[in-house]
């Protein structure tokens, strides 16, 4: 049984981190933040910045989008290393758009998580941001306009 609550830890770990990523790509705040254990943190150190708790946790990712004409982020599985009703793991991340001033911006990124079973499933604790290559080579393609 242990092995099966384990392969279901893991699989609800990597939907936890598809919600997240839906949610931001989707302007969800709330649904973002609700992803995290309320005293959760993210961290930006590639632009010293940090959010603790969900208050700060909306407020610092809707800020971070509002940066951006247009954004995608491609989320790609990475370890999970389970510890009871705690875990870590990494994601590998692939970023493009255009922020508003008109830069352009491609990455590839890791995200540091750590996890929490809650009474609601698994939720982040903490998610640091490691940018591993940065490209601002104007971007050639353009956003369609949006219809909402």
């Amino acid at each position: 049984m242990g092995d099966m609550r384990a392969i279901a830890d893991r699989v609800e770990i990597e939907a936890l981190r598809a919600e997240l990523t839906d949610a931001v790509m989707m302007r969800d705040f709330d649904r973002a933040v609700s992803l995290f254990t309320p005293e959760g943190v993210m961290r930006w150190p590639h632009i010293d910045k940090e959010f603790v708790g969900r208050e700060e946790l909306r407020a610092g990712i809707e800020w971070g989008q509002s940066l951006w004409e247009f954004f995608v982020q491609n989320v790609h599985p990475g370890v999970i290393r389970l510890d009871g009703d705690t875990a870590a793991g990494r994601a590998h991340i692939q970023e493009f758009g255009r922020m508003r001033d008109g830069s352009s911006h491609l990455n590839y990124a890791l995200y540091h998580d750590r996890y929490e079973r809650t009474a609601d499933g698994w939720k982040f604790s903490e998610r640091v941001y490691e940018v591993r290559y940065l490209d601002s080579t104007p971007l050639q393609g353009s956003a369609p306009q949006r219809l909402d």
